[in-house]
């Protein structure tokens, strides 16, 4: 698959690469080579750890043989994930998963119906990187599948927030990718630091976290994953420079400025 190629003079999703990359997944069944084309957006966490198992119930996978985008489970039939991701045809999501390639009795597989972009997502300046899943029939909630919850208001400056994907783990061009979901806690930025990170790309709909002397980041395969602060989801995992590079934090879809346009978009199914 040559799935979502993004090339900008100084900027990249998080979606798979430009640079071509075969990765070798592990599985314990089977040895998989997959030839990928990569944009520079997100797709993995650097500087993580293994995920407690199921601490993450909302996460989701979207997949295609391989994860190559991540998501928020908003109620039994809904997915937020950025625009970027947005495929050509329906794809399996999976949801209530920790080990992407090892049964665990936890997980559902269930496939897209429709996708809806945000009616202005900008695809040069990722402005407006949100877009809406809906699935081809209803999950079944319980402990390992469970929505997460819109934000009441935006988060303030120096919140510490969770950011969670199957990314990849390395800021280089030797991917590597985990089985096991990775999580990461990392702070809210202030506008200032976001914009002076990324003069003149950072809109009002977007939020930079993460920490300036690097080595703690997402990455390409995270994109469209969630950014919660204190149990409420305030970012979709969008785009930036590389990976984990110092003073080049990650960029994410500023959720608490979507809640009219998700809310009616759900109800209007």
């Amino acid at each position: 698959h040559v799935l979502f190629v993004l090339i900008h003079s100084s900027f990249g999703t998080r979606a798979p690469s430009s640079t071509r990359v075969t990765h070798t997944y592990q599985a314990k069944y089977k040895q998989m080579k997959v030839s990928l084309w990569f944009s520079s957006a997100k797709s993995h966490i650097v500087g993580g750890y293994e995920c407690l198992k199921n601490s993450v119930p909302y996460q989701v996978s979207l997949f295609t043989g391989y994860n190559f985008c991540g998501g928020t489970l908003l109620s039994d039939e809904w997915v937020l994930s950025a625009a970027h991701c947005k495929p050509k045809s329906n794809v399996e999501v999976r949801l209530g998963e920790h080990d992407i390639w090892e049964p665990e009795g936890t997980e559902q597989h269930i496939m897209s119906a429709k996708f809806i972009s945000h009616p202005d997502y900008n695809s040069r300046t990722q402005d407006n990187d949100i877009m809406l899943i809906k699935l081809s029939r209803p999950a079944n909630l319980n402990d390992f599948v469970r929505p997460a919850a819109l934000p009441s208001k935006c988060a303030t400056v120096g919140t510490m927030c969770q950011i969670s994907g199957w990314g990849n783990l390395r800021p280089s061009d030797q991917a590597r990718y985990p089985d096991k979901l990775q999580c990461l806690e990392a702070p809210l930025l202030s506008d200032d630091t976001c914009f002076n990170a990324y003069p003149f790309q950072i809109t009002e709909n977007m939020i930079c976290a993460g920490y300036l002397e690097g080595g703690k980041d997402s990455c390409q395969g995270d994109s469209g994953g969630p950014l919660t602060c204190k149990g409420e989801l305030q970012g979709i995992v969008s785009w930036g420079h590389g990976c984990a590079q110092r003073n080049k934090p990650g960029v994410y879809t500023k959720v608490c400025n979507y809640i009219s346009w998700i809310k009616n978009t759900m109800a209007s199914g």
